[in-house]
């Protein structure tokens, strides 16, 4: 038996087939049981790794109640978030959550106060935090190679939620056409849409390098697709104490970023007082320039190293060695990247500017 046992814990979120990769790829881990209430959804994960049927749940209960088990991932539909977290915090098990953090400031601070007491951690996982262009910046904010970061605009997204399966396989237009009906992604009330699948990415990131600052109000505008009730894009501007910063979402790029960079190009841009950098989705480099060099520098990214490589090494080094979870996974730190969401949400429904909710 591995030394930690995973439970895969619903796959609304596509992104729970590659989450499984990363715990099957562990040295020390091993995926003890997958729930899900409909079986259909969980065949590809069975079969990609093997998951005897002894370990395959369509009762939540039953899956949590797993012996040994240590760490469940959830990628529930955003709007079941807080209530999975609070069915799952009574087991004793670490909780990661797939992005978005919640689908409202009230049930990330439910999801905190489920996990409050129990001992055990919780961490939110936005996937461009494993980028390392973008742990690259991080390092060079750190250093003060910047100076003092006055701005981050961020820009991201795809061609849209429906094109790809797990390990980013295609879809059919087929496929997409008979999935829009029906699939969360385009349902306002269970968390759809660009801006709440994507905002948090720049948000949390944004606070994160902005050194946990909040903005004073937000200001927010999405689009009306015909047809659709969530937005494909959206433009929000965050007003601080000192600076603006932007944040864009966008599904419907011309290409993917993990293809072919769309223009404008998915990722970061962030302007300090001593230098700006650029910090592109999947890149391998970033873009530096500072008053000592004014002249654009191409920087190579950094090389990540185990346990701070993906979410599961990193959820796991944090369990055996009983440290805090840090950086943009922080439920304090996303919480923040949250109240924008939501700030956002409200400006772009009431069309005017909003001070941060509270």
């Amino acid at each position: 038996m591995a030394r930690y046992r995973v439970l895969g814990i619903s796959f609304d979120h596509i992104h729970m087939g590659d989450l499984l990769r990363l715990v099957a790829d562990h040295p020390d881990a091993e995926i003890a049981g997958i729930y899900d209430p409909d079986p259909a959804r969980m065949q590809s994960a069975i079969a990609n790794f093997a998951i005897p049927p002894d370990r395959v749940f369509t009762d939540l209960k039953a899956c949590l109640s797993t012996p040994g088990a240590d760490l469940a991932i959830v990628c529930s539909k955003t709007g079941e978030h807080a209530s999975t977290v609070e069915k799952i915090a009574p087991h004793g098990l670490n909780v990661l959550v797939e992005k978005p953090f919640a689908a409202s400031v009230a049930d990330a601070r439910r999801m905190i106060g489920a996990m409050e007491g129990t001992g055990k951690r919780l961490a939110i996982n936005w996937p461009l935090a494993w980028y390392p262009p973008h742990v690259t910046a991080r390092r060079l904010i750190d250093e003060g190679t910047l100076g003092d970061v006055l701005t981050v605009n961020y820009y991201d997204g795809n061609r849209g939620p429906l094109y790809h399966l797990e390990a980013k396989r295609e879809t059919s237009a087929e496929f997409r056409a008979a999935e829009k009906a029906r699939s969360w992604f385009y349902s306002r009330a269970q968390g759809g849409g660009s801006l709440l699948d994507y905002l948090g990415y720049g948000a949390t990131l944004g606070t994160w390098f902005l050194g946990g600052r909040a903005p004073l109000e937000v200001t927010s505008v999405t689009d009306e697709p015909p047809g659709l009730e969530v937005d494909e894009h959206s433009i929000t501007v965050a007003r601080y104490a000192e600076g603006l910063c932007r944040f864009e979402t966008r599904w419907g790029t011309f290409s993917d970023p993990w293809t072919h960079q769309p223009q404008p190009k998915c990722g970061f841009e962030i302007i300090g007082s001593e230098g700006t950098l650029t910090s592109y989705d999947y890149e391998a480099t970033v873009q530096l320039q500072t008053r000592a060099h004014p002249a654009i520098r191409t920087l190579p990214a950094d090389v990540l190293e185990p346990p701070f490589q993906d979410p599961v090494q990193y959820m796991l080094h944090c369990v055996e060695h009983e440290l805090p979870i840090e950086g943009p996974l922080a439920p304090a730190l996303a919480r923040i990247g949250q109240q924008i969401v939501d700030t956002a949400v409200l400006s772009a429904r009431e069309q005017r500017t909003v001070p941060l909710v509270p």
